[in-house]
């Protein structure tokens, strides 16, 4: 005998498969939601169905956005021989936040792994190669600002030797950024400090 509502139950499974939210957190926004006013719940679902319909990827650099090009690529003012090289939108936006780039990025979607079976026909790595390619030499360093762990120093490895060369200056971030960490949670200052003082990159 189903002692809890249908609608619930779903609402609470479907929260459960969300990352990091564990059963009792998707019981607890459930709940929160079934206690809310009517409009703040249809907000929230009306935003999650415009950002479904709405946002689409950067047909240049693979961010996030509601316009190809992004933004960020179509400012005159970025400098558009900087390119750093991220895993994921979330990247950038950690990096945005330094307000100390004026460059323009590129998201690889990912880092490589072998163990999950991630290779590099998964990632941006050879739309990253043609773009660079076909800057008419205008690129003139790329950043590799993968996360400071496994995956993301062994996709820095991968890409180098593509770039190399295409007679671009390769940088990775300072390590003033924790070994193993995400750029998406490290602190604007310490991103700051991890750009400004990027060095060559020898891998």
């Amino acid at each position: 005998m189903q002692t809890t509502a249908a609608a619930v139950t779903a609402l609470i499974e479907e929260f459960a498969k969300l990352p990091g939210i564990g059963p009792k957190t998707a019981q607890r926004l459930t709940f929160f939601l079934l206690r809310s006013p009517a409009d703040q719940t249809r907000r929230l679902a009306d935003a999650i169905i415009r950002m479904k319909e709405q946002v689409i990827t950067c047909s240049t650099c693979f961010n996030i956005t509601e316009t190809d090009p992004c933004p960020i690529c179509a400012s005159p003012q970025r400098d558009h021989g900087l390119i750093c090289v991220v895993e994921e939108p979330l990247d950038v936006l950690a990096i945005e936040k330094t307000d100390t780039f004026r460059g323009v990025y590129h998201v690889l979607n990912g880092a490589l792994s072998p163990m999950e079976g991630i290779g590099p026909k998964d990632l941006r790595i050879a739309e990253l190669v043609a773009r660079v390619q076909h800057s008419s030499g205008e690129v003139r360093e790329v950043i590799l600002a993968t996360n400071p762990n496994y995956e993301g120093d062994y996709t820095a490895a991968y890409i180098a030797p593509l770039l190399r060369p295409l007679n671009v200056t390769l940088t990775r971030l300072a390590r003033g950024l924790p070994l193993g960490g995400d750029l998406e949670y490290a602190d604007e200052g310490t991103l700051s400090r991890a750009l400004e003082g990027r060095r060559a990159f020898e891998g």
